[in-house]
């Protein structure tokens, strides 16, 4: 199946200024157990989707990437929609509307039986067993709204694991017969070419499997950080990738490119594989110095406020994206991973940051629940970049 491009001939709302770019990405928890339930959750103005949406408008990015966000055209089209109506959750005053002028999707390998044992349980089907865990095709999905254009889509849904030289696939685990066929992606790993007053950005997007819900063998941590590592290839020019269409090639000197997804990897804590996200924050090419991180108060008093494994992280709990550290059967036991930081949006180092932010906000904002648990356990984080002419 082809990708498709969504367009509305609609007025922007929001769009950046001509010279500055806000990108950002949102693991919105749009998942649902059925195929077709997103869609009808949009439309009986769910009061989670409303509370994402919510936050979509204050925020205003130009470019977002949402991860878990079924893949449903209808669905995305719906939600499109619904953006176009300011949202007022919390009672604190309605947020703007934003229209988003295009929206990419295309198809992901959650839910997509492989045919093979790939957990290991000695049987044939089952989420576990598809070429991502999902129990049906599509969940988990991820989707692109944009008020700039996508000129260009290359996707790697298909790009076979045993196909990255040295990789980690742990050999002893699975079948030689299902190593010829599992695919890198447990989603899938977009190239968008947006058209930024001309000047060429690659959105480089995915969501990397949690290095977690194995054994021994570490076949989830390994994936992950192999996932991690397609980008690091592709922005250095790595000869080996080839995309869903068979064209080989990566991407070439002095690209302006953003990396962006919920790629569940921490750089000081958690359980990802070899330090898996280093692999991108130490990059040559990538700008991910710690004076430039996202951050928030809001995430830092989270971590103070929850205890438990988060007095241990080393990591800046300012930098934490995603809330693990509440378990809200036992609050205040030592149950959870604690709160991470595993959403990123990481440009090249040919583009300028002028300003970024993770929207987690402090318990004495009025809008303090707004992106609270059960909207997402994520937060929505952004950069604004400036585009060289």
């Amino acid at each position: 199946m082809k990708p498709i491009f969504l367009t509305l001939a609609l007025a922007l709302a929001g769009s950046a200024q001509a010279d500055t770019l806000r990108i950002a990405t949102f693991n919105a928890s749009l998942n649902r157990q059925n195929a077709g339930d997103l869609r009808a959750d949009i439309k009986a103005s769910d009061a989670q989707v409303a509370a994402v949406a919510e936050i979509i408008q204050r925020v205003r990015p130009d470019v977002l990437l949402l991860n878990e966000f079924d893949d449903d055209p209808a669905a995305l089209a719906l939600f499109q929609t619904l953006l176009q109506t300011g949202q007022n959750t919390t009672g604190d005053g309605t947020a703007q509307p934003i229209t988003y002028t295009e929206a990419f999707r295309a198809p992901v390998n959650t839910g997509v039986p492989s045919g093979y044992d790939l957990d290991g349980n000695q049987e044939i089907g089952g989420p576990g067993d598809a070429y991502g865990f999902g129990f049906f095709p599509g969940q988990y999905g991820m989707a692109v709204l944009s008020n700039l254009p996508i000129t260009n889509a290359r996707t790697f849904q298909t790009f076979l694991w045993k196909d990255m030289p040295k990789n980690l696939m742990p050999n002893e685990f699975y079948s030689s017969a299902a190593e010829g066929i599992f695919r890198l992606s447990s989603k899938s790993h977009w190239d968008l070419t947006l058209d930024a007053d001309g000047t060429e950005v690659h959105l480089l997007a995915a969501h990397p499997t949690p290095p977690v819900f194995d054994g021994p063998e570490d076949r989830n941590g390994r994936r992950n950080h192999d996932e991690i590592r397609f980008w690091a290839d592709y922005v250095e020019g790595a000869s080996y990738i080839y995309d869903d269409a068979g064209t080989k090639g990566s991407l070439g000197d002095g690209a302006h490119f953003v990396i962006a997804g919920d790629l569940n990897a921490d750089p000081f804590d958690g359980d990802s594989t070899n330090q898996a996200i280093l692999q991108l924050l130490d990059h040559p090419l990538i700008q991910a110095s710690a004076t430039q991180a996202p951050s928030s108060d809001g995430s830092a008093e989270a971590a103070d406020r929850q205890g438990g494994a988060n007095k241990r992280h080393r990591g800046p709990a300012a930098f934490d994206t995603a809330d693990f550290g509440f378990d809200r059967d036992n609050p205040g036991t030592d149950r959870t991973p604690g709160n991470l930081r595993v959403d990123y949006v990481l440009p090249s180092k040919t583009l300028k940051i002028v300003d970024s932010g993770i929207y987690w906000l402090p318990n004495t904002d009025p809008l303090f629940k707004l992106a609270e648990f059960p909207t997402s356990d994520h937060r929505l984080v952004w950069i604004d970049v400036e585009i060289p002419e």
